[in-house]
Order: C-alpha cells, then structure tokens, then sequence
C-alpha cells in the first residue's frame, strides 16, 4: 500500500535530523571551540550540516504528507507507487549532504534526491488536480 513507507521514513528522518539540530545548537551555544565553530557558520561542514538538517526534516515532512495524501486520495494504484517510491528517493538528498560534509562524498546523490523530490510533488499534483470531484 503506498504511502505507508513514506510516512515511516519520514517520521525517521525527521526526528534523526532533529537530533543534527541539537547537535548544531551545542556546538553553537555549548562546545568549548564554539568561537570557531560560529567563524565558519557559512562555510565548509558546518554550512553543508546545516543544509542537510534543514533538507533533511523538510524531507521527512514531505514524506509523511505525501503518504497521507496516498493514502487518502483514489490516485491509481501505478502512479500512486511511482510518486510514492520517487518521495522516497528524494531522502537520498539529505544523505547525501551529510555524506559530502563528513566524507567529501560527490553530490551524486544530492541532486538524484533533490531531482526525485521535485518529480514525486510535482507528480502528486498532477494526480490530485486530475481526480473527479465526488460531488
């Protein structure tokens, strides 16, 4: 049933992602070298940490309303699991910002996450404006 592992993800990445910002706010508020930390607020690491916390309970929420949305709404069954998997894909994005920041990963997935995203809400409209009204 699609939309079920969406708003599973979601909820996952959202609290994970959570977790980063508390770990932003330490490092910004509480670590010992947090006057070097706070130097480097729009560059490097720390930018890209703040990019993938930001993207990555953007995401997560984006996940779980796509899910609720699938499974509320009569969208066909073979478009409905498109939408719902490329959703999904569209976490890769996050990832792969945390990947980048710690391991100097390429942005591959950065941009086929972004890329899904975009497909998937886009997709998802379409479906939703082209449904009959029950009235």
């Amino acid at each position: 049933m699609p939309g079920r592992k969406n708003i599973g993800w979601g909820f996952l990445f959202l609290g994970l992602f959570m977790a980063v910002g508390f770990f932003l706010g330490y490092m910004h508020d509480i670590a010992p070298n947090k006057e070097e930390w706070i130097a480097q607020y729009a560059s490097g690491a720390h930018f890209e940490t703040r990019m993938a916390h930001a993207h990555g309970g953007l995401f997560g929420l984006i996940n779980v309303a796509v899910g609720l949305v699938l499974l509320k709404l009569p969208i066909p069954a073979a478009s409905a699991r498109w939408i719902s998997w490329l959703a999904l894909a569209g976490l890769l994005m996050p990832v792969g910002i945390s990947l980048h920041a710690l391991f100097g990963a390429p942005p591959a997935l950065v941009f086929l996450g972004g890329a899904s995203m975009v497909i998937a809400s886009l997709w998802l409209a379409l479906a939703a404006f082209g449904l009959k009204s029950a009235s």
